[in-house]
């Protein structure tokens, strides 16, 4: 398992302290007292009796703040608890897309029965050695153990974008996340588990790549293959399409703001990368005699329509 290197808090404002009510009554001050240096202080709240400056709150975006949700959590947990499911992955840096960040969820060390309140999940579970990490200097659960409980908290599609991330960025393993299961297959409700290790795969490079696979296995398409590559007739790979189906002459592009942003070239605008995208879609379909199709977040809004649209394309030949 490889872990992202431990942040300083110059480069991950999540870092900053995290201010609890009581950090001030410990300095003799009372409830007054306390909720006067607050305003004065402008500290911004987090959930009941934790804070965070201003100037750390505006730093964050919305996950980063979800993290700083968690890191009050742990400050003020009685009992001894871990980061887990998604609440984990913030420390991974993997996409939460998806995700309900209102609720944080923690899992307890020593077995005992967890409770659920307005912003917390404490979950009850069992730690198996290897299972604790500790990541900017938070306890939190390995990201292959993280990852197989986000697919219990109801979003299949969210958990296969997650574990797709850490996968493709080698924060862990198909072995490790194999493994994982193993000790966690006995545990109640483990379908989705099951259901996230057959579609997993660490190729995929994006959200949108992970999501339109997805859409795949539940509209019932036929299974495309990933970053498959085209060749000239000397066999050289010459590009690589998100998606194909040879056997029936189709490859298919998922055009999102990360794809074109990371196509970008100093000095270029969004309308180069376009332009390029699309001569190099004409070439490879020049190379292979094969249709493309272009698929966009907004086209998987409406999944039924895109599903018929992809099915009248992959079957236009036999039609």
């Amino acid at each position: 398992m490889k872990l992202p290197p431990s942040n300083r808090p110059a480069d991950d404002p999540r870092n900053g302290p995290v201010i609890l009510r009581r950090d001030y009554a410990d300095q003799g001050l009372n409830d007054r007292a306390v909720t006067r240096r607050i305003r004065q202080e402008g500290l911004v709240r987090l959930r009941r009796g934790a804070y965070v400056s201003p100037d750390v709150w505006s730093a964050c975006d919305e996950v980063g703040r979800f993290g700083l949700v968690g890191r009050a959590v742990l400050r003020q947990a009685v009992a001894h608890v871990v980061l887990s499911h998604s609440s984990a992955l913030v420390e991974y840096g993997a996409p939460l897309w998806g995700f309900d960040l209102s609720v944080v969820h923690v899992t307890r060390t020593d077995g005992l029965s967890g409770r659920r309140g307005a912003d917390l999940v404490q979950h009850q579970g069992r730690m198996g050695p290897g299972d604790l990490v500790v990541l900017n200097g938070v306890p939190v659960m390995n990201p292959a153990r993280a990852a197989l409980e986000c697919a219990t908290l109801g979003g299949l599609e969210e958990a296969l974008c997650a574990a797709n991330f850490l996968l493709h960025n080698r924060l862990m393993t198909m072995k490790e996340l194999l493994a994982q299961y193993v000790e966690m297959e006995n545990w109640p409700d483990t379908r989705p588990i099951e259901l996230l290790l057959r579609l997993v795969d660490p190729r995929f490079e994006s959200i949108g790549e992970s999501r339109f696979f997805f859409f795949c296995f539940q509209q019932g398409l036929p299974v495309p293959q990933l970053q498959y590559p085209i060749r000239d007739a000397n066999g050289r790979v010459l590009f690589r399409v998100d998606f194909a189906w040879p056997e029936l002459g189709v490859f298919l592009e998922f055009d999102g703001k990360v794809k074109y942003e990371k196509l970008l070239k100093e000095g270029e605008r969004a309308s180069d990368v376009v332009l390029r995208e699309r001569d190099r879609e004409r070439t490879i379909c020049q190379l292979t005699g094969w249709r493309c199709i272009r698929v966009t977040w907004a086209d998987l809004a409406d999944p039924a329509r895109l599903a018929a649209k992809i099915r009248a394309e992959l079957f236009r030949s036999a039609a």
